[in-house]
């Protein structure tokens, strides 16, 4: 729960942070951070890391 929160405070910074300073380059800024979260996340199982991202793919 404490990660859905973190990601929450996240997007609705970015959000405003985008209105706020007009760029919106920042709306980029949560989805790189769930982007990091899935390679941490792989990366964290005790696998090879391209046999792990094969499993992954190779799911139907």
């Amino acid at each position: 729960m404490l990660l859905f929160y973190l990601f929450l405070i996240i997007t609705i910074t970015s959000i405003f942070l985008a209105i706020k300073k007009q760029r919106p380059i920042l709306l980029s800024v949560p989805i790189a951070a769930l982007f990091t979260y899935a390679v941490v996340e792989i990366a964290l199982v005790p696998a090879p890391f391209l046999d792990t991202v094969k499993f992954i793919f190779s799911l139907r």
